[in-house]
């Protein structure tokens, strides 16, 4: 089966009343059109995951982050490939999050997190997200 690489944003950050709040993408392509997912894409020859993690925030949200620490790796078989997506950590730098390839977009909290139709893999990494919105 073939794997594809991928790196995740999860980007994070608190409101003015101290709410914390992770941002999340609804496809707007696709087999899996309509489903949520955490923004990024595939790691191309040559790039390291946050390297690849920028580039595409750069082009489907026209936003520079800043990456972090790995929060986790999903390793995942859909029917047509296995997906190994590498997560991290972010922060907005400059840009206003504007979709350019996705449907829709929400910022999350620890109480709507598990609310939407996560991807499979994406869903996988919701554990791990949650404590950081507490």
């Amino acid at each position: 089966m073939k794997t594809i690489s991928v790196a995740a944003a999860i980007i994070l950050r608190s409101t003015p009343e101290g709410t914390k709040q992770v941002f999340a993408t609804r496809r707007g392509y696709g087999d899996w059109r309509g489903w949520w997912e955490f923004p990024g894409g595939k790691i191309e020859a040559g790039e390291s995951a946050p390297e690849a993690l920028r580039r595409e925030i750069r082009e489907e949200l026209a936003t520079e982050v800043s990456t972090g620490g790995r929060l986790a790796t999903v390793e995942y078989d859909y029917p047509a490939f296995h997906l190994s997506m590498q997560c991290f950590c972010c922060t907005v730098v400059s840009g206003l999050l504007e979709l350019r390839e996705h449907e829709a977009a929400l910022w999350l909290t620890a109480d709507t997190l598990r609310s939407l139709r996560w991807l499979p893999a994406d869903e996988l990494v919701l554990d791990a997200v949650a404590p950081l919105l507490r």
